[in-house]
């Protein structure tokens, strides 16, 4: 396998465990210290238990959680990994309703710790219209 690969295999394990709705799978494809800088405030959250804290607001709204993850491209070295794409939640919200949700850009950076790949920094983000200062999140990739 290589490394590429191995990289690819643990951001799919993030799919997994979304789809799941697997806190306990999720808690092993991210460092202790992991930083995320999320769509939802504050700027940054620091440290695994911020960042599954936001995987479990999500739950609590999702009766079915799926993730798409599209046009992933990364650069791999031999203990570092930068990858960036397009992410996407969707579902059946708790009350019956489907929703498409919005895409977002992702950006992940991977380190290698003994034989495993940990996420150390993601980021999703939504362009913003600079005139309203407002998100837009109706764009596709």
């Amino acid at each position: 396998m290589t490394l590429e690969s191995e990289v690819r295999q643990h951001i799919g394990a993030i799919v997994e465990g979304l789809r799941a709705k697997d806190l306990d799978a999720l808690r092993r494809v991210y460092a202790e210290d992991v930083v995320s800088y999320d769509v939802e405030p504050p700027l940054q959250h620091v440290g695994i238990d911020a960042k599954l804290t936001n995987w479990a607001k999500v739950f609590t709204l999702f009766e079915e959680v799926d993730y798409e993850l599209r046009d992933l491209t990364l650069i791999v070295s031999t203990d570092l990994a930068v990858g960036h794409g397009f992410g996407r939640v969707s579902g059946t919200l708790r009350d019956g309703t489907p929703t498409k949700g919005m895409w977002v850009r992702a950006t992940f950076v991977l380190r290698k710790r003994g034989n495993d790949w940990l996420i150390v920094h993601d980021q999703a983000s939504v362009p913003f219209d600079m005139a309203t200062g407002r998100g837009v999140a109706d764009l596709e990739p």
